[in-house]
This record gives C-alpha cells, structure tokens and sequence, in this order.
C-alpha cells in the first residue's frame, strides 16, 4: 500500500456519488438509461437504494443530465427512499469524468469517504458497499470491487474496419486479471486531487488514482453488480429482481 495510506477514522462520514448523465446509447432509443424502468421503477432509483441502504453511507449526490436535473430531483421526490439518508441533485457535465468532478464539488466538507457508483450498477448488494468502505476505513486511499474472470482473455490488434478478422498479440495471463465494478471508494482528498491533475479521458475513477502513483486495493466484487449496458442485461436484471422478491417476500 501506498505511504501516503493511513487509517481513516470510523467515525469518517461517507457520501455516494452517481453520475448519472449519460445517454445509454446501446439499449437504443428512448429514456437515458438511468432512467429506464426495471420492475416498474427506474434503474437510478434502484441503484440510490443500493447505496443508502449502507448504514455507513448518510449522503447521496445523483449528478442529472445538464437540463434534467429538475426531472431527477421530482424522481427522488417521487419514490420511498430511507429516512436516515440526505439526497442532493446537481447538473452534470458532458463527460463522466465531468460529472463525477461536480458532484464531488456538491459535497459538504464533513465527508471524508466517497464512493462513486455507477447509475448502471442497479443491483450491488450492501455487503459490496460496506466492503468497499471498510477498506477505506483501513487505509486505502482507492478501493475497487473486482472478480475473476471465467474466460480466457486476447489481446488482440484492432481491426482497421469492424467486424474484420483481428490478429491475436498477447494472452494475459488469466489469474491475475478482474473486472472491476462499483461503487468504488476513495479518501476524499486523493480523489479530488486525481480529479484536480489528471486530465487525461480515464475508464474509471480509480485509473485517476493509479496515475498518482497511488495503490489501488481489489475487495470481492458480487456478480449482480454487473452493468446494465444491453438489451439482455435489462432481461437477466429482471430475474434477478424477480428471484430477490421470491426470497425476500416483497
């Protein structure tokens, strides 16, 4: 871990940033994709949930299109959301990147733990979140969720046209790769000095913190946080809502 790492208090009080001003351009025409429906009820709403339901987590900043945030703000009004959590609505940008900075900049100055989630990422359990805080509580100044991958990987060169056959140059080797999820969890003041110096179009914000020459630290990651991205990824979230009601009772 970095030399820079040292325990945050227990006490340090955590905030959840959703950037969620993308258009969503791969399930197709119609509503952002944070705000298409999954069993009757936006994925945003679902994924505000996820979040608040950490007992750790007293703050969520949902970062709107630029000229939405009016329509997320009667969205939040608009659904049961626990009492114990505070909500704030602020305009976005153009990039995630962007937006992720603004909502950082919406934070009140007695937050000391973020964690930045993925509107698409409807369903991450609790224990996820908790995991990702308590890393951060221990030291880390960047925590990502992560699993194993099940298939093997190529590096391949990019095909000039798409579709065209593509030569093999690498196999990475399989054990040491993850696909990293959300909600990922930063000390406040190493995301926003990334966000302040990197200024280069990243995946994520934990690549930011990786430019710093800061370590970023994996915790098990859970295979319904999966991304909402396409049509069938809409189908499989169904069934897991469905498969959650029948076990839970609601």
């Amino acid at each position: 871990m970095s030399d820079d790492s040292r325990p945050t208090p227990a006490s340090a009080r955590t905030a959840a940033v959703i950037p969620a001003a993308g258009r969503g351009v791969r399930l197709g025409p119609g509503a952002p994709k944070a705000l298409r429906a999954l069993s009757g009820t936006p994925m945003l709403i679902h994924a505000v949930r996820a979040l608040a339901a950490s007992r750790a987590v007293s703050l969520v900043v949902v970062v709107a299109p630029p000229d939405g945030a009016a329509e997320v703000k009667s969205l939040l009004d608009a659904h049961a959301l626990p009492d114990r959590t505070d909500f704030l609505v602020v305009p976005g940008g153009d990039s995630r990147q962007e937006s992720v900075r603004l909502g950082l900049d919406a934070l009140p100055p007695e937050y000391d733990i973020v964690l930045v989630h993925d509107a698409a990422r409807p369903l991450v359990p609790v224990d996820t979140v908790d995991a990702v805080i308590e890393a951060v509580r221990e030291g880390a100044p960047a925590v990502v969720p992560a699993l194993p991958l099940a298939d093997t990987v190529k590096e391949v060169e990019p095909a000039a046209v798409p579709g065209d056959p593509e030569p093999v140059v690498a196999t990475p080797e399989r054990a040491r790769l993850r696909a990293v999820q959300t909600p990922q969890g930063f000390d406040r003041a190493t995301l926003v000095r990334a966000h302040e110096t990197v200024e280069d179009d990243v995946t994520d914000d934990a690549g930011m913190v990786e430019r710093l020459g800061l370590t970023v630290v994996a915790v098990p990651g859970h295979e319904e946080a999966f991304k909402v991205t396409r049509p069938l990824d809409l189908v499989l979230a169904e069934a897991v809502l469905a498969r959650r009601r029948l076990n839970d009772g609601f």
